[in-house]
């Protein structure tokens, strides 16, 4: 009898060794390719499952099934195991994607003309093609506040707002959503329920943002505010944009072209009133989606088209009289030449203005008190409104190839600070560090994301990413609370010595740009600084627990500017090194 037991349970192993279980081959959707040049397979989905196996880049294998960032895979017959996404390319009936699939998302429409095409979602950008109001093109991919589309030039990125998304609906919800006009914000602006006074107060919107108009009653403009319809005054909205300049005054143009019509509005549908010639030099009175106003003639004022204009080469000697720098953090230094490398002359504080003398790279010559001139580094110092500024373009070629791991923190069951309004500091973090990886990621960059969902990482795992890219720089992004309301501001944190330069970079360049109060860089002992052995900066972006703050960190503007100031601030780092 118990021979005939064993018998029979050596058939049935062997049976299952041939025939694996339905549940794991049905599930098969397609393959994964290890990118990676040693890759670790582990016995569930994370970080801290036991190690299975390790693989080599090229080697393929069968996807099981996909739970978060993380897939399983068929490594024999008998034999399963789980692999991290960010270190796979991923097929499916022989077509390969990854998290930045240019698989169609739709098309679309350009609704202005003279529409920048740039390669990355920035104005730091370079530009590389235009659209003209009605021209189509096809969707790539997106975020909040840019798409990358395909046109006849090739793929590039263009603002969400001057494009119409098409779709295949026709009910009468696509028409209601449609917006009628754009206007940009005159100053800071109350957002409110109601199309009244008396109405609830859900955010503020900041002087030179641009809103969509999706109607309007009596002296008020409906707008969307997080998906919501929402009213403004129209008191502080200045109906189109158009008219708004793109560049500062005063700054001098190159022509390139062999011969180039000057006409009298900034259109090539505008009456030819003159025409200039290669190398003629012009002092830029303003730009219009990409058209220059310049004094062609004595007393003769006309528009031409400004991609025809090298202002690269620019002459920087003609500075308007009244421009001026203001500097941003007290301790700010004045060097000897434009370079960090250069002598200190003194050191001077938040809320000093400087006269500006001339522009070179990016830094500021500048008048100092006793008469002579020194200079100081553009990325630290804000402009008043007639003074140039410093041109970021060429950012790209510094964060090529450099590997950057950032952290959302928070995830999962961990939420994180709740803002006074309700919001979740781990829905705004993976915001945040969206926008940044589309950033770095069209700059050429490696970027690898601690988590692309509301998930939950063990802090260890999280350094441990760090290590296993080896990355160059790893940035955590938070937003702080506090049980004082009224607190506010910007922090940048570190723990060892050799992360300092990296922390005061990012930190720098963001609270520049998003010009929140400064609460400077500091020590801070925090595990995913502590215990990383990378260039890491821990970065609290502001306050949720201030209503005021919390309305500011939430919108679209503030979101794109704290990515712009990260990806700036790493720029400026790898530059330096």
């Amino acid at each position: 009898m118990i021979k005939r037991f064993i018998l029979l349970f050596v058939c049935f192993t062997l049976v299952f060794a041939v025939f694996p279980p339905q549940d794991i081959a049905v599930a098969a959707s397609g393959t994964v390719t290890i990118a990676e040049s040693t890759v670790n397979i582990r016995n569930g989905p994370g970080l801290s499952y036991q190690l299975v196996k390790q693989v080599k880049r090229g080697e393929k294998f069968t996807i099981i099934k996909e739970k978060n960032d993380w897939i399983q895979i068929q490594l024999s017959a008998t034999k399963t195991g789980w692999v991290a996404n960010w270190v796979v390319t991923k097929s499916s009936n022989g077509t390969t994607t990854s998290s930045s699939s240019n698989s169609k998302k739709g098309s679309a429409v350009a609704n202005t003309n003279q529409l920048r095409v740039r390669s990355g979602p920035g104005t730091s950008f370079r530009i590389i093609g235009y659209l003209n109001k009605g021209q189509a093109v096809s969707v790539l991919d997106e975020n909040e506040n840019w798409l990358k589309i395909s046109a006849s030039f090739g793929e590039g990125w263009v603002a969400r707002e001057y494009i119409d998304l098409k779709s295949n609906s026709t009910n009468s919800e696509e028409d209601n959503n449609k917006a009628i006009d754009k206007g940009i914000v005159t100053d800071a602006l109350n957002i409110r329920e109601e199309p009244s006074t008396k109405g609830n107060i859900i955010g503020k919107l900041a002087k030179g943002t641009t809103v969509s108009i999706y109607s309007k009653k009596n002296n008020w403009l409906e707008i969307k505010y997080s998906g919501q319809s929402a009213w403004v005054s129209s008191d502080f909205v200045q109906i189109g944009t158009q008219s708004q300049p793109t560049e500062p005054t005063g700054v001098i143009g190159i022509v390139t072209a062999s011969s180039l019509s000057v006409r009298d509005g900034s259109s090539l549908n505008s009456k030819i009133i003159g025409s200039v010639s290669k190398g003629q030099e012009f002092t830029i009175l303003e730009e219009v989606n990409n058209w220059v106003k310049i004094e062609f003639k004595p007393g003769n004022i006309g528009w031409a088209a400004g991609w025809y204009f090298n202002k690269d080469k620019a002459k920087s000697n003609q500075i308007a009289k009244d421009s001026k720098v203001t500097i941003l953090h007290s301790g700010t230094n004045i060097r000897k030449d434009p370079t960090v490398q250069s002598p200190v002359l003194q050191r001077v504080n938040e809320g000093e203005s400087f006269q500006i003398v001339s522009v070179e790279n990016d830094w500021y010559e500048i008048k100092l008190s006793n008469g002579k001139n020194g200079y100081i580094a553009g990325w630290i110092v804000t402009t008043n409104g007639t003074g140039p500024g410093i041109n970021k373009q060429g950012a790209e070629s510094y964060l090529k190839y450099k590997t950057i791991v950032i952290d959302p923190g928070h995830g999962g069951i961990d939420n994180g600070a709740t803002g006074s309004r309700g919001t979740l500091e781990k829905e705004l973090t993976l915001r945040t560090a969206q926008l940044l990886s589309d950033k770095l990621k069209a700059a050429g960059a490696n970027v690898f994301l601690t988590r692309s969902n509301d998930s939950y990482l063990p802090l260890p795992s999280r350094v441990r990413l760090a290590s296993i890219h080896q990355a160059d720089a790893f940035l955590s992004i938070h937003y702080d609370s506090n049980l004082d309301r009224s607190v506010r501001g910007m922090t940048g944190y570190y723990y060892h010595s050799y992360q300092k330069k990296l922390a005061e970079y990012v930190y720098n360049s963001t609270n520049s740009q998003t010009r929140l109060k400064s609460r400077g860089v500091r020590s801070g002992d925090f595990h995913v600084v502590r215990e990383n052995h990378r260039h890491a900066v821990l970065m609290e972006l502001g306050y949720l627990s201030n209503s005021t703050e919390e309305a500011t960190l939430t919108s679209g503007q503030f979101q794109e500017n704290a990515a712009t100031g990260i990806y700036n601030g790493l720029a400026k780092y790898f530059k330096e090194l």
